[in-house]
C-alpha cells in the first residue's frame, strides 16, 4: 500500500512478490475481494495437496511405495512368490528396505497367520550366535543355568527373517546350512536333533557371490538362501518414486507431530530429486522427519530440507567417519543448490527478492546461500 503511486513502484512490488498493490486512500471492498482470492488460492493448494497425498496412498504395497516401473515389477514379483517360497534371498544397499519386502512376503504367503521371528546378524555377539539361533541346554556352558528354545525352534511353523546375513559367523555357517536344508537343529550340549518347519528369509547389502568366492561365506549356504533371489533398486535408480515418498512421509510425520504441515514446495521438491541419497528411502524418511521439527508453516521450503540435510547423522557404536566430516554426498548437495540458485538469479534477472521467493527461501537466507556457495552477487 502506498500514498505515492507510480507504475515503476507498481512493477517493483509484484517483481519482489507482492500479489497486488494497493494505493491510498484505501478501498475495503477491494481489499476483501483480495483477502477472499488468497483464501481460495490457499484451500485450492491445500486439496491439491491432499490429492498428491492419495495418489500416493495407491501406490502403496504393504508399507512401500513405488509409481516406477522398477518397484511395480517388485511388486508383482512378491505376489507371484509369496505362496510358494520356502528360502529367498533379498538383496539391496542399506536403507532400500529389504525388511519390508520380508514382511509383504510373509504376510501375503501360506504362514500369514503363524510367527514372523526377525534376528539382526550384525547385532549379535558371535560367540552367543548359535545359541541365539539353535538355543542351548541346562549346563551347555558357564552361565546357561536353564534350557533355552531357539530362534529356529521359536519361529517353528512360521517365517525366520535374518536380517544382514552377510555378517554370519563363518562356523555357524554350517549348522544353519543344514537347518535349512534338512530342517533340523542341535541345541548347544545336546546330542539330539530336533525337527522344525521352517520358510528362511536372509537379506543382505552385501555381494554374497564375492563373499563366496573369497571364502568368507560359505558357497553351498549362498545357492541354497539364493533359490529365490530378490534385487531392490537403490532410490538413485527410481527417482520418480520421491514425491510420493516424500508426501506419504510428510503425512504420517505431521499425523506424529500433530502439526498441520501438508506439502512441499516446488524448490525443495527439486532439491530432493537432485539428491544423491546414499542412505536410500531410509534416509528420505529421517531427513523429511527433520525437516518437519524444523519447519513452523504449512509447507515445507527448500529452507528445511537443506538445513535437515546439514545435520550429520548420529555417530554408529564403531565410530565410523571424523566427528567434522560433512555428511556422505554434502558436496553434491551444494552444487546441486549452486545450480539451482544461478538458474534462478539469471531467470529473474539477478532480483535477490524475486529470486528468494522463487527458491522458497527469505532473502536473508539466500544471501547466507550466496556466500556460503561464494556467488557472484
Amino acid at each position: 500500500m502506498t500514498g505515492n503511486a507510480t507504475v515503476d513502484t507498481a512493477i517493483e512490488a509484484v517483481k519482489s512478490g507482492a500479489l497486488d498493490y494497493l494505493s491510498k486512500p484505501l478501498d475495503f471492498e477491494r481489499l476483501r475481494k483480495l483477502l477472499v482470492a488468497v483464501r481460495e488460492r490457499i484451500e485450492q493448494r491445500e486439496r491439491l495437496l491432499q490429492i498428491d497425498a492419495d495418489v500416493a496412498k495407491r501406490f502403496e504395497f504393504h508399507g512401500m511405495i513405488g509409481r516406477s516401473p522398477t518397484m511395480q515389477e517388485l511388486f508383482d514379483l512378491i505376489r507371484r512368490l509369496a505362496r510358494h517360497v520356502r528360502t529367498v534371498l533379498i538383496v539391496g544397499e542399506t536403507g532400500t528396505g529389504k525388511e519390508l519386502v520380508a514382511k509383504a512376503l510373509q504376510k501375503l504367503g501360506a504362514r500369514r497367520d503363524r510367527r514372523l521371528v526377525t534376528v539382526n546378524c550384525s547385532a549379535v555377539v558371535e560367540t552367543l550366535f548359535e545359541s541365539e539361533l539353535f538355543g542351548h541346554v541346562r549346563g551347555a556352558f558357564t552361565g546357561a543355568t536353564e534350557a533355552k528354545v531357539g530362534l529356529f525352534e521359536h519361529a517353528d511353523g512360521g517365517t525366520l527373517f535374518l536380517d544382514e546375513a552377510g555378517d554370519l559367523p563363518f562356523p555357524l555357517q554350517a549348522k544353519l546350512l543344514r537347518a535349512v536344508e534338512q530342517g533340523e537343529v542341535q541345541r548347544v550340549g545336546s546330542l539330539e536333533t530336533r525337527r522344525v518347519d521352517v520358510c528362511v528369509m536372509a537379506a543382505t547389502n552385501r555381494d554374497l557371490r564375492v563373499e563366496a568366492t573369497a571364502g568368507r561365506f560359505r558357497s553351498d549356504l549362498f545357492y541354497r538362501l539364493s533359490i529365490i533371489e530378490i534385487h531392490l533398486a537403490p532410490l538413485r535408480e527410481r527417482r520418480e518414486d520421491i514425491p510420493y515418498l516424500t508426501a506419504n512421509f510428510v503425512r504420517q510425520f505431521a499425523a506424529r507431530l500433530k502439526r498441520p504441515i501438508t506439502g512441499v514446495t516446488p524448490a525443495a521438491e527439486r532439491l530432493l530429486q537432485q539428491a544423491p541419497w546414499p542412505g536410500n528411502v531410509r534416509e528420505l524418511k529421517n531427513i523429511v522427519e527433520r525437516a518437519c521439527i524444523l519447519s513452523e508453516s504449512q509447507i515445507l521450503t527448500e529452507r528445511e530440507f537443506v538445513a535437515a540435510m546439514s545435520t550429520p547423522p548420529p555417530r554408529t557404536a564403531a565410530g565410523l567417519g571424523a566427528p567434522n566430516a560433512p555428511p556422505a554426498g554434502a558436496h553434491l548437495f551444494s552444487t546441486a543448490q549452486r545450480d539451482q540458485i544461478e538458474h534462478v538469479l539469471r531467470e529473474v534477472g539477478g532480483n535477490k527478492t524475486a529470486a528468494a521467493q522463487l527458491l522458497g527461501m527469505s532473502r536473508r537466507s539466500l544471501y547466507r546461500w550466496l556466500d556460503r556457495l561464494n556467488i557472484n552477487k
